[in-house]
């Protein structure tokens, strides 16, 4: 595995570029994954700007997302020419509910025409393509120009292995977030460091070497949103302890 990105979704209550850009660096990092509260997909003027400051910041942008599966081929359209601009490995994605196979179709023909490949996003348990097996079943709908964005504690919420995941998926596994969750008496999930709570941080890393993935590692620590940066910075210590 390479070194890791951060979502910049984490850096959600940071409104500016410079401030997210000051925050990747203080938690050691150099790579991040762009959502759409720090980049304004549909204004394509914007992007040579939002780009070049990362760029100069020496900050590589690995990914985009979660961006949603659309019909508007226009819009999506705009996803990728930022993706391409951006030089990101994969785009993350999800589909709304009322995805038909025209809107596959649409994805795969995209990701093959920029060359970005796309990676659904599994989003717990309320998320209709968040199980294994409804990965499974896009997966016999589609060619590998889609494949899994694994989420580890979305995983989790939807009561499945993401180390089991990982393994499935071997061959379609193009980026992962790392993530942790535990879960109050009513299920609710709170965001922990990674590897604090239900997910089995060296075994899952252990998964991924095994297989030589060499997609984007993404953390995601959605908590403590006014100053996330001291419980990213231990995120950090303990993945890099384990991808020694």
């Amino acid at each position: 595995m390479s070194d890791f990105a951060v979502q910049s979704y984490c850096f959600r209550g940071f409104k500016t570029n410079q401030q997210v850009i000051d925050a990747v660096k203080q938690i050691g990092l150099a790579a991040v994954e762009l959502c759409a509260v720090h980049v304004d997909f549909n204004d394509p003027a914007t992007f040579d700007n939002v780009i070049g400051r990362y760029r100069n910041a020496g900050i590589d942008i690995v990914s985009i997302g979660v961006q949603v599966g659309s019909t508007d081929e226009a819009v999506l359209r705009n996803n990728f020419d930022f993706a391409v601009c951006a030089g990101c490995q994969v785009m993350s994605i999800a589909f709304p509910s009322n995805t038909t196979d025209a809107n596959y179709r649409l994805m795969q023909k995209l990701s093959s025409e920029y060359n970005v490949p796309s990676a659904l996003h599994n989003h717990g348990g309320r998320d209709w393509q968040g199980s294994a097996d409804a990965v499974q079943r896009l997966f016999d709908r589609t060619n590998d120009r889609i494949g899994l964005c694994l989420d580890t504690a979305w995983a989790l919420d939807a009561h499945e292995d993401p180390i089991a995941m990982a393994d499935r998926f071997a061959q379609r596994l193009y980026s992962v977030h790392v993530k942790d969750f535990i879960f109050d008496r009513a299920g609710k999930p709170k965001d922990v460091v990674v590897g604090t709570g239900n997910l089995d941080l060296p075994a899952f890393f252990t998964t991924l070497k095994k297989h030589n993935f060499r997609g984007p590692v993404i953390l995601e620590y959605e908590g403590d949103i006014d100053n996330p940066v001291p419980a990213l910075t231990d995120c950090v210590a303990a993945m890099r302890q384990l991808s020694a």
